[in-house]
């Protein structure tokens, strides 16, 4: 009897899968279908938008912010409409999906505030794609400016991913804004180093290389009276890009020709006197 009851049960569950394997079965196959061709489609779409924006000559850090956002409305809207065939009345959902986005969005509160970081960056442009800027507590070329963050590429090839908000509520300093840079130096001589010559050897080496702007024209001035040197600023301007290679190789131009001409850089010196005290007896 027992047997004829559990046979009779495990039948009319079966029954019952069956007739729901057979009512919803269509329904979730379809939003499966749905959902993976959507995000499929999703991504071709971002990915046309992007080359689009790209022929357009639209700003690189445009393309890449507008191109994320292209893909979360896109793909919002592939969930809604998977929902949609699964039965799921979407007005509702989209009421329920508010409601739960404002609770989420009060703990969420430094996500969402990256997030409008973000878009003012966007909007005010403090820099571009390819920048070198030092924000947000980091140094770095521009990568691509995200939702929530910016991805920066260091000098020594590390990828850093900082939050908008840092950047926007910080400081900003682009050393890429402007087309060109002024280098600042300072060049010690010795006092019994004739100033003329040396000014001359500075203004020599600075006429000898191309980079040198002449217009605004370099400085070269005595600048400090130091406790063991005459100090000059040398101050050329340069094009931005060519900042770090004049840089360079004016410290090893100026040891040169300060080696070649007799000059003389001065460097601390100290002398030690050595007393040998006799104890008395």
């Amino acid at each position: 009897m027992q047997d004829l009851v559990d046979m009779r049960f495990v039948d009319k569950l079966m029954d019952q899968g069956g007739q729901l394997a057979v009512e919803y079965g269509p329904r979730v196959l379809a939003a499966l279908v749905i959902f993976l061709v959507g995000k499929w489609l999703a991504r071709v779409l971002t990915r046309v938008a992007r080359a689009a924006m790209t022929r357009a000559q639209v700003d690189p850090m445009l393309v890449g912010f507008g191109a994320n956002i292209v893909y979360v409305a896109l793909f919002a809207f592939v969930v809604l409409a998977a929902l949609n065939q699964l039965g799921v009345q979407t007005t509702s959902f989209i009421a329920i999906v508010g409601a739960a986005g404002l609770a989420i969005g009060l703990a969420l509160q430094g996500s969402l505030s990256n997030f409008a970081a973000g878009v003012m960056l966007v909007f005010f442009r403090p820099f571009k794609v390819g920048d070198y800027v030092e924000a947000g507590g980091t140094a770095g070329t521009v990568d691509q400016i995200m939702l929530f963050t910016t991805r920066m590429q260091t000098p020594d090839n590390k990828q850093v991913f900082v939050p908008n908000g840092s950047i926007i509520d910080g400081v900003i300093v682009n050393y890429s804004g402007n087309s060109t840079r002024r280098v600042d130096m300072v060049f010690g001589c010795g006092y019994g180093d004739d100033l003329r010559k040396v000014r001359e050897v500075f203004e020599q080496i600075l006429a000898q290389d191309p980079r040198v702007l002449k217009d605004p024209a370099p400085v070269v001035a005595v600048n400090a009276l130091g406790e063991s040197s005459v100090d000059f600023i040398v101050r050329p301007w340069v094009k931005s890009s060519d900042y770090w290679g004049l840089y360079w190789d004016l410290q090893e131009m100026v040891k040169t020709r300060f080696d070649e001409a007799g000059l003389n850089i001065p460097f601390p010196q100290r002398d030690v006197h050595v007393h040998d005290v006799k104890q008395a007896a």
